[in-house]
C-alpha cells in the first residue's frame, strides 16, 4: 500500500519519512527529490524558469509516473508529498485515488518555528513581500491549503509538541491497523 504524507512546509513530512525509513518496514520516497532528480535541477530553478504553474505540471507528471509504476508493488511505501502538491486538482485526485493519505497537521506557530529552524531558502512560495512576516505568509497559504489537505486525507495526525519519532509511531500503528 502507498501511504502519502501531506501537510504544509515545515510540518515534518520529510523528517518523519526518514524516520520511517530508518526503522525499516517501509520503502520511503520523497516527491520533491524525485522531481529534482527527474528535472536535473533544483525546485527553485524550476520555479525560476517556468513559475509555479510549470512546476505543478511537472510535479503531477512525476507523481503520476510514480503512482502507476508502484501501484502493484508489495508492502508498505511512504511518499512524502510537497506542501503544495494538492493545490493541483489532478494531483489531488491521484493522491486520493491511489494512496492512503495522512495529513500531518501543525499549528501556525509550529510551522513558523520549524521553518525558521531549517530555513526558508529553496522554498520559493515562502518569499515574503515587504513588511510581511513569515507567520503572515504561512497563514495566507494555509487559508487555501488546509481545506485541500483535510479533503484528501483519510487520516489526520496532529504534530504539535511531537517529535518525528512519535509521529512515526502513530503512522506505524495506523498502518498496522489498516493492513490487517
Amino acid at each position: 500500500m502507498i501511504w502519502s504524507l501531506t501537510g504544509f512546509m515545515g510540518c515534518g513530512k520529510s523528517a518523519v519519512a526518514r524516520e520511517l525509513s530508518r526503522r525499516g518496514g517501509f520503502r520511503v520516497y520523497d516527491l520533491d527529490e524525485m522531481i529534482e532528480s527527474s528535472a536535473g535541477r533544483s525546485i527553485p530553478e524550476i520555479f525560476a524558469s517556468g513559475g509555479e504553474s510549470a512546476f505543478r505540471t511537472f510535479e503531477r507528471i512525476v507523481l503520476e509516473e510514480f503512482l502507476f509504476r508502484e501501484a502493484s508493488a508489495p508492502g508498505n511505501m511512504v511518499l512524502s508529498l510537497g506542501g503544495g502538491t494538492l493545490t493541483d486538482a489532478e494531483s489531488k485526485k491521484l493522491v486520493q485515488e491511489r494512496t492512503s493519505c495522512i495529513y500531518l497537521r501543525a499549528s501556525l506557530a509550529t510551522l513558523a518555528s520549524n521553518l525558521r529552524e531549517v530555513g526558508t531558502e529553496g522554498r520559493p512560495l515562502l518569499a515574503l513581500k515587504p513588511g510581511q512576516s513569515l507567520e503572515d505568509r504561512i497563514a495566507e497559504l494555509m487559508t487555501a491549503r488546509a481545506p485541500l489537505y483535510e479533503a484528501a486525507a483519510g487520516h489526520i495526525i496532529d504534530t504539535d509538541g511531537k517529535g518525528d519519532s512519535e509521529v512515526a509511531d502513530e503512522i506505524v500503528r495506523l498502518t498496522a491497523r489498516t493492513n490487517r
